[in-house]
């Protein structure tokens, strides 16, 4: 998201992309609108400069610019709209954000929150700059079986907004289905689990699925229709069951942007409205995929390859003798 001078208030959570349009200068006048528009006005920018934000000491405030002739290399600015004076823009120094990342900024901005500010400039790793506006993230439910912790599906979640620099800033909240809160709700006196990996100890009380157990006619099935259909097919009977998918209790929660799992699903991404569902084995881009269709944003392009010129041969003392 981004916005052009003279089109309004931006957006909230906009930020500069990429952050190389955010130029930061340091200036000795009083920030307000008259003295910046006649500094400005007086310089040359950077054709792929978008915003300026000025600082006077602590005091900071965000401009937004267009240069007059963006084919050259730097121009006058042609169009100028300051977007938010001091009281309205907070510098942040926050060393370990990555202000290319929305959700970094935004992280930071509503760790710093201030009534009354408008831009938050979050100076951060590699001394790099960005700003985000009226951050407002959207919220993600992480629809998950737990144990182990962290479920896989939220800890692939949060990779993908650590590196995709078009989502806009998420939060995500796991909604977690617990195997063991499930176990003590019913109780029983043997319980089949589908695999090893839900986190809760082999005994006397407990089987897993996937090792293919002697046959227990009074156990009780913690597990999706697919361990049903398993268990059809191991032993030719159908179990007492508790229902375990994380996709049908997504449906619980109508309205939420939710991002959870089916081992139904081979491979893909399947969107109904506003929940998104990867396979069991997910790999990262399908998460990507997923989160970005519920960001409203369409797949990634892979990025274009562009092939280098051959660099010129270099003249060795001597050769050619």
């Amino acid at each position: 998201m981004s916005a052009e001078p003279g089109t309004g208030e931006p957006q909230p959570n906009m930020i500069t992309r990429p952050y190389r349009g955010l130029s930061v200068q340091d200036v000795d006048i009083p920030l307000i609108p008259s003295r910046i528009e006649a500094l400005l006005r007086s310089r040359d920018i950077y054709r792929r400069t978008t915003f300026i934000v000025l600082r006077n000491g602590p005091r900071a405030a965000l401009v937004a610019v267009r240069p007059e002739r963006p084919g050259q290399l730097f121009s006058p600015v042609a169009e100028l709209r300051v977007l938010s004076g001091p009281t309205a823009t907070l510098w942040i120094d926050e060393p370990s954000a990555d202000v290319g990342n929305a959700s970094a900024l935004a992280a930071a901005a509503l760790a710093h929150r201030r009534d009354g500010v408008l831009a938050y400039v979050v100076h951060g790793r590699f001394e790099h700059v960005n700003f985000i506006w009226r951050p407002a993230p959207l919220t993600v439910r992480v629809t998950e079986v737990v144990p182990p912790h962290p479920p896989k599906l939220l800890a692939m979640a949060e990779q993908v907004i650590a590196f995709d620099e078009d989502l806009p800033p998420v939060t995500l909240a796991l909604d977690a289905v617990d195997v063991r809160q499930l176990m003590a709700a019913t109780p029983a006196p043997h319980y089949l689990l589908p695999c090893r990996g839900s986190g809760v100890a082999a005994s006397q009380e407990v089987s897993f699925l996937d090792c293919h157990p002697p046959y227990h006619p009074d156990w009780l099935l913690i597990g999706c229709d697919r361990s049903r259909q398993f268990h059809q097919h191991f032993y030719g009977a159908e179990p007492r069951r508790v229902e375990l998918c994380p996709k049908l209790r997504a449906a619980s929660l109508p309205g939420a942007r939710v991002l959870t799992k089916c081992c139904l699903l081979e491979r893909g991404v399947q969107v109904d409205g506003t929940t998104a569902v990867v396979p069991w084995g997910a790999n990262l881009d399908e998460v990507r995929t997923a989160l970005r269709a519920l960001c409203g944003l369409a797949p990634a392009d892979p990025p274009a390859l562009t092939a280098l010129a051959s660099p010129p041969a270099l003249a060795l003392p001597g050769a050619g003798r």
